[in-house]
């Protein structure tokens, strides 16, 4: 998506979830590198339901730099 200049939206619920968003999102960095596109990461707070709850979750828009 982000070759195509597209916008990726991830959200995780929970310290685990957050860690391997970021991981990811490094990730993508490195492979993205070679045809010379940087990304740029948005976080914010977002409540989601879950199982007839509200949670906070984390809501990272990752686009390119």
């Amino acid at each position: 998506m982000l070759r195509l200049g597209d916008i990726a939206q991830l959200q995780a619920i929970g310290a685990g979830a957050v860690n391997q968003a970021v991981k990811a999102i490094a990730t993508a960095r490195t492979y993205l590198e070679a045809d010379d596109i940087d990304l740029m990461c948005i976080p914010a707070f977002t409540q989601v339901e879950l199982e007839g709850e509200q949670r906070t979750a984390i809501s990272i828009r990752v686009e390119q730099f």
